[in-house]
């Protein structure tokens, strides 16, 4: 009896699994991911809701078919357009998406696949950024914030456009938040939910671009004018103190010299005078004889009255 039991559940359980393999094949199960949604149709007309519930399910074969869409996000890349600002200025303006399919009923409706889906968004999204674009200025579209101006109020060093001193009041975040806000609202007729958009990349038409690197060029020769200047100043200030320097030291050392001078000069005379004073009849003598020798030379001739002093001690000879 046991045998028999066990062979009539290996029997269930294959004529089980036969059932499902003839289902799968001919179409009656199918089976639904995680990341996928399923519309069935029958002769091309939706039947029911969509299936977002992931598992097995069952369809009639042969005459019911199931369209699969994804539930994940979606990206979308427009290509580059070539817009007009409000201050008439041509840009390339190259914008990005993340999308997803919230009805897949309507969606298989209206644009029946991923294809179509971003050939409408190339429509709604580009015609929410040109006119995004076009009522608002350059510089709104290229800047976020005001911090460059603000650096400069402050006094701090800065080199930069006439464009940059603009105050601006509507940034280039602001700016994709519009875009975004008029997309949301033509979206859902497609079963579509935008969920962010962003802008890319701006880029100036050849035109403009080459003003702008004119000017980017003018402004760092200007920059590198300022930043010599201060050198040569810097330098000419620092020649200055240098100069000063070496007249405080030179000054100081010819001071010094001087008072050793003085000093020495005063030694010396202190020394004559105690010489002078411990025997002056030989100090008047010695001092005669020096004055003699560095005035009277072998080619000198000198006429001296008898009774001049300078002749005092030669007169003593004999």
């Amino acid at each position: 009896m046991k045998y028999k039991a066990i062979g009539v559940v290996l029997g269930l359980i294959v004529v089980a699994i036969i059932f499902v393999v003839l289902a799968l094949a001919s179409g009656a199960l199918f089976i639904v991911d995680e990341t996928k949604q399923v519309v069935i149709t029958q002769f091309g007309k939706p039947i029911g809701c969509p299936i977002t519930s992931a598992g097995l399910h069952f369809k009639t074969p042969f005459i019911q078919e199931a369209h699969y869409f994804e539930k994940r996000l979606l990206e979308w890349d427009g290509d580059p357009n070539q817009i007009p600002t409000k201050d008439k200025k041509y840009i390339w303006v190259d914008t990005m998406a993340r999308w997803k399919i919230v009805d897949a009923l309507k969606f298989l409706q209206s644009v029946g696949n991923e294809l179509s889906a971003n050939s409408r968004l190339d429509d709604i999204i580009n015609s929410a950024t040109r006119d995004a674009v076009t009522n608002h200025l350059l510089v709104e579209a290229v800047r976020d914030s005001n911090r460059i101006l603000e650096t400069k109020e402050l006094g701090e060093d800065a080199i930069v456009s006439e464009e940059a001193m603009e105050r601006i009041e509507v940034g280039r975040q602001h700016l994709t938040r519009l875009i975004l806000d008029k997309a949301k609202v033509l979206a859902p007729q497609y079963g579509i939910e935008i969920q962010d958009v962003r802008i890319k990349r701006v880029n100036y038409v050849e035109e403009v671009r080459n003003k702008v690197y004119d000017r980017m060029i003018a402004e760092r020769k200007r920059a590198a004018e300022k930043y010599r200047s201060e050198g040569q100043g810097k330098s000419a200030e620092i020649e200055g103190q240098m100069g000063k320097e070496l007249k405080l030291i030179t000054s100081e050392a010819y001071r010094q010299a001087q008072s050793l001078v003085g000093k020495a000069d005063a030694e010396a005379i202190n020394i004559y005078a105690q010489a002078y004073s411990q025997n002056p009849e030989f100090y008047s003598f010695l001092k005669t004889t020096e004055t003699y020798k560095n005035t009277i030379d072998s080619g000198s001739t000198i006429i001296l009255t008898t009774d001049s002093d300078y002749y005092r001690y030669l007169k003593g000879l004999k």
